[in-house]
């Protein structure tokens, strides 16, 4: 893994953020891809359970969405990770996940993080396990959806990840 980048910063999305998010998901090729409009209103209704990481020049180079569950508040569910190409393997994922994490923790009780992940991506399998392990965390993985329940055709199954418990001390 190349070094982390001195000068990124890792903040809330703004609006003028999401053609910018929906880029870097489209060119991910292991997203599914949500339409443009989707990603401008996550920036603007999910922006304090959402990260962006910005380069120098400002541009976002990846971002992490997300949102607590309304019927298990202390639980943040990770939506989507995405870095673009030219920045992976500079640890931008994880700095955005516990910059996530760390952020929502300070608002409000944060004792787990869910998300879900398609058999076989195996990037995503290393983020959420080392996340875990960084802070002190099991994952408990059960899967959420089964490939037939999926009505638009062909699809994996979901395999839900739940991290947890979280301490105030581990994020």
């Amino acid at each position: 893994m190349t070094a982390p980048q001195a000068d990124l910063i890792v903040d809330r999305p703004l609006v003028t953020d999401g053609a910018a998010l929906w880029r870097i998901a489209k060119d991910s090729g292991s997203l599914d891809l949500n339409s443009s409009y989707s990603y401008l209103l996550w920036c603007r209704d999910f922006a304090g359970t959402s990260a962006v990481a910005r380069g120098a020049d400002g541009e976002p180079v990846g971002f992490v969405t997300g949102y607590t569950r309304p019927d298990r508040p202390d639980t943040l569910l990770v939506w989507q990770v995405a870095v673009d190409a030219a920045q992976r393997g500079r640890g931008i994922a994880a700095r955005l996940l516990d910059g996530l994490t760390a952020r929502v923790a300070a608002d409000r009780p944060l004792t787990a993080v869910e998300t879900t992940i398609t058999p076989g991506n195996t990037a995503s399998e290393r983020l959420f396990t080392s996340y875990a392990a960084r802070h002190g965390a099991v994952v408990e993985r059960t899967v959420l959806f089964e490939a037939g329940e999926f009505p638009d055709g062909p699809h994996d199954p979901e395999v839900l990840y739940r991290i947890g418990p979280l301490t105030p001390t581990s994020h």
